[in-house]
C-alpha cells in the first residue's frame, strides 16, 4: 500500500474514532488488507469492504459513509474536467436518470460541481452544491426523463413501473451526490480532518438531548434496552464486589492457627446490603422532555436492580407517574404524551417553576425519600425568574441518602439568563448530561449499590 493511501486510511480511522466509533489496531490492519484485495476500480465495493472491517453495526453507517466520501473521493488524483456545457450536461443527466445509471450519475455530479459549483478566485476553496443545483436545475427534468424512460421501456406496463415518484427519488439521489462532491472538494483544499469533525452528523448517542429531532429520539429509544442490560451487568458486578466486605481480622487469625499462624486464607466480613430505593424528579417541559423521557425509560428498564423505584414528573406542578411509566413501557414513543395527558403537571401557567414543584414534592411526597433513597433530579434548572425554593432542596437532601442533579445543558450555560443551576449546585451534586453517552457513564457511576 502506498504512503498516500495508507495516510488516507489512518486519517479515516482517526475521524471515525473522533465520532465515537471504536476502531482497534487489528480492525485497521484488516481494512488495509481489504483495500489491497479489493483495489480502487470499484469504489462502492471498496466502501463496503472498509465498512465490513471497521464498523460494528449498521447504526454507524450514517457517520461512516460521509467520512468515507471525504477520505476516498471519486477520481482521486485524476485531472479535473473542463468547463461543462449546461444544456449538454442536462441532456446527459436526463438520459442517466431515465436509465438509472448510478455510475454515470456519480460522474455527472462531479462534472456538474466542477463546471458550475465553483466561486471566488482561481485556487480558492469555494464549491457550492446549492449554486450547482441552481444552475443545472435537475428538478425541471421530470417530464423529459419520463418521456425518455417510456421510450426505453418498449413494452406494456413500463410507465406503471417507472412512476413519477421514482423519478423524483432518482433526482433527489443525484442532488445528494452533488452535495457530497462539493463537500469533498472543500475538504481536499481545506483541512479534511476539520471538515470530517464538523460537517458529519454525530451518531445518535452523541446528539444533545436538547437538539435531537424526532427521528433521533426514536433511535435513542431503541437503545434503551441494550444500554439497560449493560448497566445492569455493571451494577450487579459492583454489588457482588461490595458484598465481599472487609477482612475480619479475628476470624482470619483464628483460621491461621492451622497453618502455623500464617494467614493463608483471609476471612471477609460478609455484607448483606439491602437493595436501594430510587426516586426520579423529572422536568418534562419543552425541549427537556426528550431527555427526561429517555432517562425514565432507562430507569424503568433497570427497575429489578432496586427495591423500589418511584418517578415524579413536573412542569410547575408535580405528580407521580410511576404507574403510567410501567403501563406505557411498551409505547416508548408515546410516553411523554401520555404523561402530559394523564398527570397534573401545570397550574395557572404552563412554564417551568422548579421552586413550586420541588416545594410541592417535599410537602406532599416527603415519605418517598428515606435513608436508603437516592434521588435524581432531571432538568435544566431554568426557573423562569421564579423563586428556586432552595429550602425545599435542603429538605430533600436531609432526608435522602444521596441527591444528584443531571442537567442536559452544557456547563457553560449554567447561571445564564433564568438558570438557577449554580444555586442548586451548591446544595446537590450537579452533572452535565447532554447525550446518551454521558448519561450511560453517569448512571453506571452514580447509581447506588
Amino acid at each position: 500500500m502506498t504512503t498516500p493511501v495508507a495516510e488516507r486510511l489512518t486519517s479515516l480511522v482517526a475521524a471515525l474514532r473522533a465520532h465515537g466509533i471504536r476502531v482497534g489496531t487489528g480492525e485497521t490492519v484488516d481494512a488495509a488488507r481489504a483495500m489491497e484485495a479489493l483495489g480502487f476500480g470499484d469504489r462502492e465495493l471498496l466502501r463496503e469492504g472498509l465498512a465490513a472491517t471497521l464498523l460494528h453495526g449498521t447504526a454507524q453507517r450514517p457517520v461512516f459513509d460521509p467520512v468515507f466520501d471525504l477520505y476516498f473521493p471519486r477520481r482521486v488524483g485524476a485531472p479535473e474536467a473542463g468547463t461543462a456545457d449546461r444544456e449538454d450536461l442536462r441532456e446527459r443527466l436526463a438520459a442517466a436518470l431515465a436509465a438509472n445509471d448510478e455510475a454515470l450519475l456519480a460522474r455527472l455530479a462531479a462534472e456538474a460541481v466542477d463546471g458550475f459549483g465553483g466561486y471566488g478566485s482561481p485556487g480558492s476553496d469555494g464549491w457550492s452544491s446549492y449554486q450547482t443545483l441552481d444552475r443545472i436545475r435537475p428538478q425541471t427534468l421530470l417530464a423529459r426523463v419520463r418521456a425518455d424512460a417510456r421510450g426505453r421501456g418498449g413494452g406494456p406496463g413500463f410507465a406503471d413501473r417507472l412512476l413519477d415518484d421514482e423519478i423524483r427519488r432518482r433526482i433527489e439521489a443525484f442532488r445528494g451526490l452533488v452535495a457530497t462532491e462539493a463537500r469533498r472538494r472543500v475538504a481536499e483544499r481545506r483541512d479534511r480532518d476539520e471538515i470530517a469533525r464538523r460537517a458529519v452528523a454525530p451518531t445518535a448517542d452523541r446528539v444533545d438531548f436538547l437538539f435531537a429531532g424526532k427521528s433521533q429520539l426514536a433511535e435513542l429509544r431503541r437503545t434503551v434496552q441494550p444500554l439497560a442490560r449493560k448497566l445492569a451487568t455493571r451494577l450487579a458486578a459492583r454489588r457482588r464486589r461490595a458484598a465481599r466486605g472487609s477482612i475480619d481480622l479475628r476470624r482470619t487469625l483464628r483460621g491461621s492457627l492451622s497453618t502455623g499462624g500464617v494467614p493463608m486464607r483471609p476471612v471477609l466480613r460478609r455484607r448483606r446490603p439491602a437493595r436501594p430505593e430510587l426516586v426520579l424528579l423529572c422536568d418534562v417541559s419543552g425541549s427537556v422532555s426528550g431527555f427526561s423521557d429517555f432517562t425514565m425509560l432507562l430507569v424503568q428498564a433497570l427497575h429489578d436492580q432496586f427495591s423500589k423505584v418511584r418517578v415524579f414528573a413536573f412542569v410547575n406542578r408535580i405528580d407521580e407517574v410511576t404507574g403510567l411509566l410501567e403501563h406505557g413501557a411498551a409505547d416508548a414513543a408515546g410516553l411523554g404524551a401520555r404523561i402530559q395527558a394523564e398527570a397534573t403537571l401545570t397550574g395557572w401557567h404552563g412554564s417551568s417553576d422548579y421552586g413550586v414543584a420541588l416545594g410541592e414534592f417535599a410537602e406532599r411526597h416527603g415519605e418517598a425519600v428515606g435513608p436508603r433513597t437516592t434521588v435524581f433530579v432531571l432538568g435544566d434548572a431554568r426557573t423562569n425568574m421564579s423563586d428556586p425554593n432552595l429550602a425545599a432542596v435542603r429538605q430533600i437532601t436531609e432526608r435522602a441518602r444521596r441527591v444528584y442533579w443531571l442537567n442536559p445543558e452544557q456547563r457553560a450555560q449554567w447561571g445564564t439568563g433564568d438558570s438557577a443551576a449554580p444555586e442548586y449546585a451548591e446544595l446537590v451534586e450537579m452533572h452535565e448530561c447532554r447525550n446518551v453517552r454521558q448519561l450511560g457513564a453517569l448512571v453506571g457511576r452514580l447509581l447506588p449499590i
